[in-house]
C-alpha cells in the first residue's frame, strides 16, 4: 500500500491542530471586515453581499484577479514577520518555522526542502495563508480608513478627481471595486499588482480582469451583473452556467445505469444531501428559474432511472408505485428533495458586525491556556514527530 507522503501524519495533524487552536483566537481579534475565507462565522454570502453592497453604490469598475499558487508560493519570511507581530512566544515561532521547513517526502522516498509555502494538506496552512496575506489587507484597509477620516471624506476626494475603492478578499481571490473611471482602475490594477509582488508573490495573468459591473463578473459560483429593470438599475446574482452543470453531472452520475441495483429510498437518501447542499448556497442569488429547472431535471432523471431499474413495468405502474399525491418520488418514508420549494431570499451584509467565537474578555483566559498547553507540547516533541 502506498501513502502520500506529502499529507502530514496524524502527529504532525495533532501537533497542527492545537498550534491552531492556540493561534486562531490572537490573530482573529487582528483580522480585518474585508476578509472572508476560513474564518469562524464566515462564509462566501458575506464576501457577496458586500460586493453588492458597494456595486449598488456606484462602485462600477471591477477588478477580479487572484494570487498564482498562493499557498505554494507564500514566501517563510512573509509569514514569519507576521506572526512576529502578534506573539512573540519563542517555543510558538519556533513551532512555526519547524512545520514551514519540515519539507515534503517524494514518491521515490527522498525529502526536499520546502523553500516557499504553508504545509500542504496541513491543518494549519489555512490559518497561516490568513495570516501572511493580512499584510495586504492592512495597506487597503489603512487607505479605506484614510478615504474615510471624516464624514464625506469619500465624496471630497472624488470631487477632487480621485478615486475611492474598497478590496474584497476570499482566500486568493481578490476583488477590487473602484468608484472612478476605467483610467483610475487600471491604475490602481497596476498598484494592486505592485503590492502583492512586494509581498513575493504575483497575480494570475490569465485571471486577471478589468470589467464594468454592467458586463458582470465571475465571483465564487456567481455571476454579478447591473441590469436595467424599470427606470432604474439593479444589481443581480446569478447562478453560472458551470455551477449548474456541475450540479447535473452528480446528478446525472448518481442516477446512472451502475445505480440501478439500489432501492429507491437509498438513491433518494444519496441525491437528497447533494442537491439539498448546492441549492442551499445558492438560495440567495436570484436563482428561482434556475431552481425550477433542477427541479425537473432531478425528478425526470429519478424517473429514468426508474424506467431502467423496472424495464416491464410502464410508466403508469411506477407512477402509481412511486408517486405520491403531491407528484413527488418516495419510498419507505424517503421523498425526493424539491428545489423549486426553497424560498430565495436576498443575504443582508453583516461586515465588520460578523461575531467571533471569542470575545475580549475570553483573550487572557485563551493567552493561559495557550501557555498550558505549550508546557504541554514542548518543541522537543514536535520536532521528534517531523523526523
Amino acid at each position: 500500500m502506498q501513502f502520500d507522503a506529502t499529507v502530514p501524519t496524524l502527529k504532525d495533524r495533532v501537533a497542527q491542530m492545537a498550534l491552531k487552536l492556540v493561534m486562531e483566537p490572537i490573530f482573529e481579534s487582528g483580522f480585518y471586515p474585508s476578509s472572508y475565507a476560513y474564518r469562524p462565522g464566515r462564509r462566501t454570502q458575506d464576501a457577496i453581499a458586500e460586493i453588492y453592497l458597494f456595486t449598488i453604490h456606484s462602485y462600477e469598475w471591477i477588478v477580479e484577479t487572484d494570487i498564482e499558487a498562493c499557498f505554494d508560493q507564500l514566501p517563510h519570511c512573509l509569514i514569519a514577520d507576521e506572526v512576529r507581530r502578534r506573539i512573540i512566544d519563542k517555543r510558538l515561532l519556533a513551532l512555526v518555522r519547524s512545520f514551514l521547513k519540515a519539507g515534503v517526502m517524494t514518491e521515490t522516498g527522498r525529502l526536499e526542502r520546502t523553500l516557499t509555502g504553508t504545509p500542504q494538506g496541513g491543518i494549519a496552512s489555512p490559518l497561516l495563508a490568513n495570516i501572511a496575506l493580512s499584510a495586504l489587507d492592512r495597506q487597503y484597509q489603512a487607505d479605506w480608513q484614510e478615504m474615510s477620516s471624516y464624514n464625506g471624506k469619500r465624496q471630497d476626494v472624488r470631487r477632487r478627481g480621485h478615486p475611492t475603492y474598497r478590496l474584497v478578499r476570499y482566500a486568493d481571490d481578490l476583488v477590487l471595486m473602484v468608484m472612478g473611471t476605467r483610467a483610475q482602475a487600471k491604475a490602481l490594477l497596476d498598484q494592486l499588482s505592485g503590492r502583492v509582488e512586494a509581498l513575493g508573490l504575483t497575480l494570475k495573468a490569465e485571471k486577471t480582469a478589468l470589467t464594468h459591473i454592467d458586463e458582470g463578473f465571475v465571483f465564487l459560483g456567481q455571476r454579478i451583473i447591473r441590469r436595467a429593470y424599470g427606470h432604474k438599475p439593479h444589481v443581480y446574482t446569478f447562478v453560472t452556467n458551470e455551477a449548474l452543470a456541475s450540479i447535473k453531472r452528480k446528478v446525472k452520475t448518481l442516477t446512472g445505469r451502475s445505480t440501478t441495483n439500489l432501492a429507491l429510498s437509498e438513491l433518494i437518501a444519496a441525491l437528497n444531501p447533494v442537491v439539498r447542499g448546492w441549492v442551499n448556497y445558492y438560495r440567495h442569488a436570484a436563482a428561482k428559474r434556475t431552481f425550477g429547472y433542477l427541479d425537473y431535471y432531478v425528478w425526470w432523471r429519478v424517473g429514468r432511472w426508474l424506467r431502467k431499474k423496472h424495464p416491464r413495468m410502464t410508466w403508469k405502474q411506477i407512477n402509481r408505485r412511486y408517486l405520491n399525491d403531491d407528484h413527488t418520488y418516495q419510498d419507505r418514508g424517503l421523498t425526493l428533495y424539491k428545489p423549486a420549494r426553497i424560498r430565495v431570499t436576498r443575504y443582508r451584509y453583516r461586515g465588520a458586525r460578523i461575531p467571533t467565537p471569542w470575545t475580549t474578555a475570553d483573550l487572557t483566559g485563551l493567552r493561559a491556556e495557550a501557555a498550558s498547553l505549550q508546557e504541554q507540547l514542548p518543541l522537543e516533541r514536535v520536532q521528534q514527530a517531523l523526523g
